[in-house]
């Protein structure tokens, strides 16, 4: 029963992943873009851990989690840092 209730969580996590992908695309600025980004890579995030919570291998999928935030912070950070610079305002 609860296993079937997360596999219906992932596909519907999935689906919305792709609202933000909207604003990634189509964002006016390249912070409603960095922003957009940040929400696909937390709702990544959770779903990474709903599929492991599926494969009862939820100690091994909160690793791979956690590398990702990690990663998906200092994108963001560098992302943050070179439009911060005056070579991005050129």
């Amino acid at each position: 029963m609860m296993d079937k209730f997360f596999l219906y969580y992932t596909i519907v996590l999935t689906v919305i992943i792709f609202i933000p992908l909207y604003r990634v695309v189509k964002g006016p600025t390249i912070f409603d873009r960095m922003l957009g980004a940040g929400a696909i890579g937390t709702k990544t995030m959770v779903l990474i851990l709903a599929i492991g919570f599926i494969f009862n291998r939820f100690d091994m999928f909160v690793d791979i989690t956690l590398a990702y935030a990690v990663l998906n912070f200092i994108g963001t950070i560098a992302i943050a840092k070179f439009l911060g610079t005056e070579k991005a305002k050129e």
